[in-house]
C-alpha cells in the first residue's frame, strides 16, 4: 500500500523525534548547587557561639537556653579578662582583702558610659576555668553587682542530658 505525504512526513518527523538524546546543562548545576552549600554553610550556625580562650577549660551542663550576645569576662589561672583585654592578674586578686576588683569595676563602668547598648542590657557572661577558686568566681560576681551589672550569666560546654541517648 502506498503511503500518502503526510503520513510519510508524519513518520519521519517521528523517528527523528526518537533518535534524540535528552542532555543537562551541567554548569548550571554545578553552579546552583555550589550556591546552595555555600547558603546552608553559612546558616548552619543558628547558636551564638562564645570566643574560648585556649587556656580557659568550661564546666559540663545539660542546660539547653542558647547564649546572648553580652560582655564577657574570661578567667583562667593567670589573668582575668574583659572582651579579650586583661584586666589584672589572679593572684593579685586572690592576695587582696578587697571583696571587690577595681580595675574590672572601673572598666566596666567605663564600657557602660561609653556604649548605651551595653548600659542598657547590663548583662555579663562569666567564662570561668571550671578549676577556680569559689572565692575568686564571688569577687567577680560582686563587682559587677557594683558596676550595675546585675544580669550574670556563665558559659558551659553542653552535653547530652539525662534522658537522651
Amino acid at each position: 500500500m502506498k503511503q500518502s505525504r503526510r503520513a510519510k512526513r508524519m513518520q519521519l518527523h517521528h523517528a527523528r523525534k526518537n533518535d534524540r538524546i535528552a542532555s543537562l546543562n551541567m554548569i548550571s548545576l554545578m553552579d546552583i548547587f555550589t550556591i546552595l552549600v555555600f547558603f546552608l554553610l553559612v546558616n548552619a550556625t543558628s547558636a551564638e557561639v562564645l570566643p574560648s580562650p585556649k587556656n580557659v577549660i568550661l564546666p559540663q551542663s545539660i542546660s539547653e537556653q542558647a547564649p546572648i550576645k553580652t560582655l564577657v569576662i574570661a578567667v583562667n589561672d593567670e589573668f582575668i579578662s574583659l572582651q579579650g583585654s586583661d584586666i589584672i592578674a589572679v593572684k593579685d586578686v586572690m592576695q587582696s582583702d578587697s571583696k571587690t576588683i577595681k580595675p574590672l569595676f572601673d572598666t566596666l563602668k567605663k564600657l557602660s558610659l561609653e556604649n548605651t547598648e551595653i548600659s542598657d542590657n547590663r548583662a555579663v557572661t562569666i567564662m570561668a576555668d571550671k578549676q577556680i577558686p569559689y572565692a575568686l568566681l564571688k569577687k567577680i560576681m560582686l563587682t559587677c553587682a557594683g558596676a550595675e551589672f546585675t544580669n550574670l550569666s556563665f558559659a558551659v560546654n553542653q552535653k547530652a542530658g539525662a534522658g537522651e541517648s
